[in-house]
């Protein structure tokens, strides 16, 4: 699938109109429509007894945020982008549900604060359960390092983390279409050094055939199709090693996929995707895979999932 409708969704103190325009580099794999959305969290406008909420002020901040998607879609206009807004007043984690479904869009952008686990949950700002509840990915934006302030953008140099799990093969699948706009794509796969059948070096010397032949073959996709491409293998902590290799190879994003059959357990847990996306300081693509084919590999392949 290209990404041809993108949903942005901001409070403006975590992304703003700049944070766009990088990805607007998609129009090269079909993008033609920014969907903006500006949640206004509840709390904001509630009354003080905490019964109804204030309409002055509600109506005080949707004009507020209406005059900056008014100037943010004059300026896509003039690039020929269509444009839709959304100002509502509500729960974040239904409202970025609601609108994707509604609108059908191929991928949703989000800022990110790092927050606690009981942050998260009584906050309704929980990324997790975005993912949970859409199969749409969600580009997590992060503001770069100033080693990485150039003029790239989050999809030039992007990380594949890869499991081989239906998650992160269903984000190969997702990337394929985006060639346009890669200039190289790093695939990485991390073996866990507690699943090697010995500490020899047969052992992981095997482990590192294995895999690289796999990755080879991921490789050769995206070269056909006219996309560099480099494989690698580590051995190790999934979370050191991608962090690692994101900055060695000075990836642009990390993407990886995720499954959304984790639910509340992963959400009081953890996971190798809520982990990065706390960590890395550059953007992470978090790709779910779809239900029916996840249900279906579990039961043939009994495939754990890292991603």
């Amino acid at each position: 699938m290209s990404i041809e409708k993108l949903l942005f969704v901001t409070r403006f103190q975590d992304l703003s109109f700049d944070d766009l325009k990088p990805l607007l580099e998609l129009r090269k794999a079909g993008l033609n429509h920014i969907v903006f959305l500006n949640v206004i969290e509840s709390e904001k406008v509630r009354m003080q007894r905490g019964v109804g909420f204030k309409k002055s002020e509600a109506v005080r901040l949707k004009e507020m945020a209406n005059v900056r998607f008014i100037d943010w879609a004059e300026t896509l206009f003039e690039q020929g982008l269509e444009v839709g807004v959304y100002i509502v007043v509500g729960n974040v984690v239904q409202q970025v549900v609601k609108s994707a479904k509604n609108e059908d869009v191929d991928l949703i952008v989000m800022g990110h604060q790092p927050k606690t686990r009981l942050q998260e949950l009584y906050t309704g700002v929980d990324i997790s359960e975005i993912l949970e509840r859409t199969r749409t990915p969600i580009l997590i934006h992060k503001e770069p390092p100033a080693s990485l302030q150039t003029a790239m953008h989050p999809f030039q140099r992007p990380l594949l983390a890869t499991a081989w799990s239906q998650a992160s093969l269903h984000a190969i699948e997702f990337l394929k279409p985006i060639g346009p706009v890669i200039e190289e794509i790093h695939i990485l796969h991390v073996a866990d050094k507690d699943t090697l059948n010995s500490d020899s070096a047969m052992s992981v010397q095997q482990t590192r055939k294995e895999n690289r032949k796999k990755l080879d073959t991921v490789c050769a996709q995206f070269t056909s199709i006219g996309v560099s491409a480099r494989g690698h293998v580590h051995i190790g902590d999934p979370v050191k090693e991608i962090e690692q290799a994101a900055q060695e190879q000075r990836a642009s994003m990390v993407a990886l996929g995720m499954s959304r059959r984790a639910g509340w357990q992963e959400r009081w847990m953890g996971s190798i995707p809520r982990t990065l996306m706390d960590r890395l300081s550059i953007p992470v693509l978090m790709v779910p895979t779809d239900e029916k084919a996840e249900s279906l590999s579990i039961r043939k392949d009994n495939v754990p999932h890292v991603g």
